[in-house]
């Protein structure tokens, strides 16, 4: 791919980079409520009892996380389409890669909320299940809580992706500061090797954890400059294959 001399569009789709910025935020606070204030709040490792006695008497908190999540998604798939209309001027068959990853990303933590409504009704003794004896109980609830966070982390190994490809077309473009873009591709890194540690080397996975906040600065960065910078008028720098 050659980089072309950057050119001005006046046309440039300005309120779709203030669109994203709010939805980003959005996308940020419902994924910090429901996987630290709800679900971190509720969950105790090794310990199913306590678990369910949160739950249960939390059940209203619990399906706010489900809610919460819900809201982040439905935020997710609308910015793949935001930011696939504002990098396709920059490099159109990455930008579409970069919005199938992204939407797989959605696709598969939309199916992951299932395991979440199967605990709530499985405690609810909605599901037909009220007969099993506590161990069973027990197992099945924490089953589907690890179900729940491997399935996380499955897709944020698209959400990786996604966001390595997003920071090459930040750098390739007039439009964004390159260290933006940067920052956003390393945050796709820390997603992707906390993906695989995650699967791969579960007893190392605790001390990863703390990496984890190098892609929330980057992309409340990334949200906030969205926001701010969407009514200023920009060029547009192209990339041509």
């Amino acid at each position: 791919m050659e980089q072309a001399t950057p050119t001005q569009n006046t046309d440039f789709p300005l309120v779709y980079m203030k669109l994203a910025g709010i939805l980003y935020l959005i996308i940020i606070v419902a994924g910090i409520y429901s996987e630290v204030f709800v679900r971190s709040s509720l969950y105790v490792v090794d310990n199913p009892a306590v678990t369910i006695s949160n739950i249960l008497t939390s059940m209203q908190l619990f399906r706010s996380g489900i809610f919460a999540d819900s809201l982040m998604l439905l935020s997710d798939v609308a910015i793949a389409v935001l930011f696939y209309q504002i990098f396709k001027v920059v490099n159109k068959p990455l930008a579409q890669i970069a919005a199938a990853f992204r939407l797989t990303q959605a696709a598969i933590l939309g199916l992951n909320l299932l395991f979440l409504v199967a605990v709530m009704l499985l405690l609810e003794g909605q599901a037909g299940y009220s007969h099993w004896e506590k161990e069973t109980l027990n197992m099945i609830t924490m089953l589907l809580f690890t179900m729940h966070s491997y399935g996380y982390d499955l897709g944020l190994l698209f959400f990786a992706i996604s966001n390595i490809i997003l920071g090459y077309l930040m750098i390739s473009s007039v439009n964004f500061p390159s260290l933006l873009g940067y920052a956003i591709q390393l945050a796709g890194v820390v997603y992707l090797l906390g993906g695989y540690v995650r699967m791969l080397l579960p007893e190392v996975y605790p001390y990863f954890e703390a990496y984890y906040l190098i892609p929330f600065i980057a992309e409340l960065g990334f949200a906030l400059w969205l926001i701010v910078k969407g009514n200023t008028q920009m060029g547009t720098g192209e990339i041509n294959d």
